[in-house]
């Protein structure tokens, strides 16, 4: 028994030395000396972020979204259509000749310009959603980066689908004259 009653005070005495260790122990982390010319060598990245992907696929939601509602240019095109239909339209024209002129052109401007967008959109997603494939083996491509490229692709063919039926009078075709 007295030999137990050692062999227990001996246990715990090393097990308090050693938590005694544990709690004086610092938690700074030691600094290592850097050499100086590791400080001025740029910092080169081993793996790419895929910014340039995620920027890609935003900019074709984005110009998918654009094809849909108009853009600025379109708009003015469109205008411009709309005033150069009034000054070649001669007073004496029939009226079928300048609904076409005034109206008709102007519209298929605004279509053109709406497919150009679209084609845009479908191309910059198709590419980014191709991309990995032409990259890094084993590189994965971050899960958002290919929900927004689908989704441009997506309002890109929508934009183009419309484009087409928007310049052929099919969607919207102009009235009649008579």
């Amino acid at each position: 028994m007295a030999t137990n009653a050692v062999d227990e005070t001996e246990a715990t005495k090393a097990t308090t030395d050693e938590k005694a260790v544990d709690t004086t122990e610092s938690d700074e982390v030691p600094r290592t000396e850097v050499p100086a010319a590791a400080d001025d060598a740029p910092a080169k990245e081993e793996n790419p972020s895929g910014v340039g992907q995620g920027a890609a696929a935003v900019v074709s939601a984005a110009l998918g979204v654009v094809s849909l509602t108009g853009s600025w240019i379109g708009t003015v095109a469109s205008a411009r259509q709309n005033l150069v239909g009034q000054l070649e339209t001669a007073q004496n024209a029939g009226v079928a000749q300048q609904i076409q002129a005034v109206y008709g052109d102007a519209w298929q401007t605004t279509a053109l310009w709406g497919g150009l967008f679209a084609l845009i959109a479908l191309v910059v997603g198709v590419v980014t959603l191709a991309r990995p494939a032409f990259g890094t083996p084993g590189r994965v491509q971050a899960p958002w980066i290919k929900s927004v490229a689908w989704a441009g692709v997506a309002l890109g063919v929508i934009g183009l689908f419309l484009a087409v039926l928007k310049y052929t009078g099919i969607l919207l075709g102009l009235p009649s004259a008579s």
